[in-house]
């Protein structure tokens, strides 16, 4: 038997400590580990019955704001953590507390041993319909700067703070996405790498709104890896013009069931997903099925 891909799970959790303990369960196996991000503002208590050998809470926590540049803090302190690990982790799989497997951890490992050159991130070079130019270019101050922060909230809906990217990255270009990856250690390490050496392209993205659908996505758009780069694995209910995706319920359910993958077809392209949002810890009825989908499939592949 060949060796087995190492694969790191990272999470970037603020609530739903009972979905994020099954996630674990449902995706642990011998080659994989769990790093997790514990935003700051959260108790620590309401998980302390997350553990094991293969689990990894962050020793440095940063208080995460949706939408601001700490996410892409959190996931960067994420990335190093499992990359300095003695494991040698070979992918690194980014998810949210909301996000939940539709397959078993050995499934997965499968999945990524035949798709090794592929990396796993969904976007697009901007402007393109849904990412304007104005996403990249709009200044939104950080919370850590409640004045500054509230009155670039106000001035951004006047169509004011608004700066030019072009003035600062040079040649790249400008490239949006989905927040959630799957990506191999050359590619994961490669972003830090260009993290590390322009820090003016990361205090460009402090002061922009999503940057995490913003800043790996530009590295990695004007990169080599450019090439090997596929569909998210994610599945999403979001409705054309909603600003959100919704909650899962019983009708996609019934799309997770009715065939043994789970495929999707989208702006983005076609493609299998292994992961879906939003699940919480107070629909955990749906996700005592989803973990006998689940089970009843890996039994077929066994």
């Amino acid at each position: 038997m060949g060796k087995k891909m190492k694969i790191a799970y990272l999470f970037l959790v603020h609530q739903n400590p009972r979905l994020l303990k099954r996630a674990i369960e449902i995706l642990s196996t011998a080659d994989s580990g769990f790093f997790v991000h514990l935003d700051r503002k959260t108790d620590t208590a309401e998980f302390s019955g997350i553990g094991g050998e293969n689990v990894f809470f962050s020793a440095e926590r940063i208080p995460v704001y949706w939408g601001e540049f700490s996410q892409v803090e959190a996931t960067l302190l994420l990335m190093r953590q499992a990359l300095a690990n003695s494991a040698k982790y070979e992918r690194l799989v980014f998810l949210q507390g909301s996000d939940y497997p539709l397959r078993s951890g050995r499934y997965v490992r499968e999945f990524m041993e035949k798709n090794q050159e592929a990396e796993f991130i969904s976007l697009v070079r901007m402007p393109a319909p849904g990412y304007p130019l104005s996403k990249i270019n709009k200044v939104r101050y950080p919370s850590s700067q409640p004045f500054r922060h509230f009155a670039s909230k106000f001035l951004a809906r006047l169509g004011l703070f608004r700066r030019d990217y072009k003035e600062y990255f040079g040649r790249l270009e400008a490239y949006s996405g989905q927040a959630c990856w799957a990506l191999s250690e050359e590619a994961s390490r490669y972003i830090l790498d260009f993290s590390d050496r322009n820090p003016a392209i990361a205090r460009y993205f402090e002061d922009s709104f999503t940057a995490d659908e913003m800043f790996f996505h530009t590295i990695l758009g004007n990169s080599t890896f450019r090439s090997r780069i596929r569909r998210n694995l994610v599945y999403l209910d979001w409705p054309a013009g909603a600003d959100h995706p919704n909650p899962l319920g019983e009708k996609d359910l019934r799309i997770f069931e009715a065939s043994e993958n789970v495929w999707v077809e989208d702006e983005w392209g076609r493609g299998e997903v292994l992961f879906a949002r939003k699940f919480s810890d107070a629909g955990l009825n749906l996700v005592d099925r989803l973990d006998q989908i689940i089970r009843r499939k890996d039994k077929l592949t066994q």
